[in-house]
């Protein structure tokens, strides 16, 4: 809830009655493949609402450091005797069950420490997984040292790729361009448009695809999102 750059976007509502978080978790119990799911917030008393919400969808909640994120999802895990996480981030409403699964399938068939859509990003921003074993994830915890590194969970595996068999999954098509992770009050806007003309659910890729070609107009709500895109290297 202490969002710096859209403070409380996890519970602004983006139809009628439902919040960011309430799509986040429709989303991925979409999933085939996702055995638990734990919403992992902070201690903070900001973040109470986050576990009615939580709650009210019968899903469990973790609560840990508000700045240690890292620590933070390693203790949910091993709470929960977690071998394999995946990870998704709670400004992501129309992460793609599919897509996640997909993840997952890779992340199975190929003993990887990490299977991940963040390395080189083909996908729309807010289409976004990372699933981690539970020994990359322990040692990401053991040796990530500095802010940076504890607060984004990941960085220290990517940073020390040559030490993980990390697999990056991409799209077909590069459609990095386009952003539907909620930073703004502009990307708010855009997902609520996408939202309300859509009326499958769950909400995947293809559908937003498909509703962007024929609507193009709809990318200027949020086209000057700032896009970071990762030069790190992937092993193959």
């Amino acid at each position: 809830m202490n969002s710096t750059r859209l403070h409380g976007k996890v519970l602004k509502k983006i139809d009628k009655k439902n919040s960011v978080l309430h799509y986040v978790l429709k989303q991925i119990q979409a999933s085939k493949l996702i055995d638990k799911i734990v919403v992992a917030t902070s201690e903070l008393e900001i973040d109470d609402i986050i576990v009615k919400v939580a709650k009210k969808m019968n899903v469990e909640v973790y609560r840990g450091s508000p700045t240690d994120v890292l620590d933070r999802h390693y203790q949910c895990a091993k709470k929960y005797s977690f071998d394999t996480i995946v990870r998704v981030t709670s400004d992501n409403p129309l992460n793609d069950p599919q897509i996640i699964d997909k993840a997952i399938k890779k992340m199975k068939s190929g003993k990887f420490d990490c299977v991940t859509t963040s390395l080189l990003q083909t996908f729309p921003k807010g289409i976004h997984v990372e699933v981690l074993s539970m020994s990359v994830l322990q040692k990401s915890w053991k040796n990530s040292s500095i802010p940076y590194e504890r607060e984004y969970v990941t960085p220290y595996i990517y940073n020390n790729c040559n030490k993980f068999k990390i697999y990056n999954l991409t799209n077909t098509q590069n459609l990095s361009h386009i952003s539907i992770s909620i930073n703004k009050n502009n990307d708010l806007k855009l997902v609520r448009k996408i939202i309300s003309k859509i009326n499958k659910r769950p909400i995947l890729m293809k559908d937003i695809i498909k509703l962007l070609d024929k609507e193009p107009e709809l990318l200027e709500i949020n086209k000057n999102h700032h896009f970071k895109r990762s030069h790190l290297k992937i092993k193959e």
